[in-house]
């Protein structure tokens, strides 16, 4: 039989620090698609408005929260746009293209967001 003293017991490991601010790293990235880069987009952008595709269930706060993850910048504001599904014909067989969602994020005026 051993006796341990206060001194003697091991000192439990730090915590690792958290990678981003949302906390786990990696956790919102799926959130934002891919850049939707078009003519509108890129006058957008001149503007300090940068544009998205997203996850078509994705919310305003997610959103925020995946630029602040992937890109290190705080949003301004965001405005959210659902892509409504289009119907097409080709070669007489009436098909579907799908839709899905868009936001454009508004950065201040010295931020910007490298899109390659």
């Amino acid at each position: 039989m051993t006796t341990e003293t206060k001194d003697t017991k091991k000192k439990a490991a730090p915590k690792a620090k958290k990678a981003t601010p949302s906390g786990t790293p990696g956790m919102y990235a799926h959130v934002l698609r891919e850049p939707r880069i078009t003519e509108k987009a890129t006058a957008s952008a001149e503007k300090n408005g940068y544009v998205f595709n997203v996850d078509p269930r994705t919310t305003k706060s997610e959103v925020i929260k995946a630029v602040r993850e992937v890109y290190g910048v705080e949003p301004m504001r965001i405005t959210m746009t659902t892509i409504v599904p289009k119907t097409k014909t080709n070669r007489g067989r009436a098909g579907v293209r799908s839709g899905g969602k868009k936001a454009t994020v508004w950065l201040k005026k010295g931020d910007t967001i490298e899109i390659v």
